[in-house]
């Protein structure tokens, strides 16, 4: 069983004391299980994590291949993601939303569902179901947050003109449309911290400000980073304001929506359990800095990819090992680290 010995539940504890400082942020996970197995299985994994967090994550992509056979948006959501925010409601927690309109995992390309069927998100057709799908999830769900694009930045470098141009006009769009039904959710747009700052090809600080004209709805900003990617060998060469530059120049609040750091060694990248632990406690001083509003993993355990094989060339296996619990549900040291920080009494 997961919650081992000296983990502490966060109802067993306010994390007041005296000394112990405030934190800004809401911590948690999405549901994605280490594998596949059953509807069961994934319900038994987020319960497992729940006691490490106050809120969940929900990433999503669109339903395309749903959408194009021709059911609706609104029936799509009450069928999926509804169920999954209730749970996450009835476990007392709070909720950030996501919506991936391109492919997770090559920013150069669109979502696989719409490639197999020949379809674009430059086809209005397309663009429409995306905007029906996305205001069905802010008028059901209501997230706290809602992100209504990811990694905008790396999707103008990587893609072509033409498909970053179809998101800057959907996302407007569907702002619009719920702006215009007052309903709730704080919208954002996410940001690749490593392509902000250049980190991909050597190059120099480039910041997000097309973003911020592109995307002028935002009322915070969305944060995808993975230092380990960027050519950070150890996690204390992290600056201090690696979050907090990204929003200089704007009040707009940060939130960190996806990331992490691999507890094991991948081509040249060398890693272990015990510098991954180290990553989470600098990460909490770049959250700190940046009076952050959350921090979220996408992955509470790691990938067990031998069940389902990713394709050749995929760069999943790259992102398979940033659980703060091994496959087998064994926790790593870097749990340690997080629950010290959700100790800390949450003062947004």
């Amino acid at each position: 069983m997961l919650l081992s010995v000296g983990v502490v539940a966060v109802g067993c504890s306010d994390g007041n004391g005296p000394g112990v400082r405030p934190r800004t942020f809401l911590m948690g996970f999405s549901a994605i299980p280490p594998r596949l197995d059953s509807t069961a299985n994934v319900i038994a994994a987020i319960n497992n994590w729940v006691p490490h967090a106050d809120a969940a994550i929900m990433h999503v992509s669109p339903p395309w291949a749903a959408l194009l056979a021709g059911h609706t948006p609104a029936g799509a959501v009450d069928t999926v993601e509804v169920p999954l925010a209730n749970y996450y409601r009835t476990k007392g927690l709070d909720i950030v939303f996501t919506v991936d309109a391109t492919d997770g995992l090559n920013r150069a390309a669109e979502a696989p569902e719409l490639v197999q069927a020949g379809r674009s998100i430059t086809d209005t057709m397309v663009q429409r179901l995306y905007r029906e799908w996305v205001f069905a999830v802010a008028n059901a769900i209501r997230p706290d947050y809602l992100g209504l694009a990811a990694e905008t930045n790396l999707i103008r470098a990587a893609a072509p003109d033409s498909v970053y141009q179809a998101v800057i006009t959907m996302t407007n769009a569907v702002a619009a449309q719920i702006r215009a039904a007052s309903l709730p959710s704080k919208l954002y747009v996410s940001v690749q911290v490593e392509t902000a700052w250049g980190r991909f090809g050597g190059g120099t600080y480039q910041g997000i400000g097309q973003d911020l004209t592109d995307f002028s709805f935002m009322q915070a900003i969305g944060l995808s980073s993975y230092p380990y990617l960027g050519g950070f060998t150890v996690p204390e060469s992290i600056p201090l304001d690696y979050y907090s530059r990204i929003a200089q120049g704007t009040t707009l609040p940060l939130l960190v929506v996806e990331g992490g750091w691999s507890s094991v060694s991948l081509d040249t990248i060398v890693s272990s359990p015990a510098e991954q632990a180290r990553y989470f406690a600098r990460q909490e001083l770049l959250l700190d800095s940046a009076q952050a509003k959350g921090v979220f993993q996408l992955t509470f355990y790691d990938l067990d990819l031998s069940a389902n094989p990713p394709p050749p060339g995929s760069i999943l296996p790259l992102f398979a090992h940033l659980g703060l619990a091994d496959s087998a549900m064994h926790a790593k040291p870097a749990l340690a680290v997080w629950d010290d920080l959700l100790k800390r009494p949450y003062a947004p």
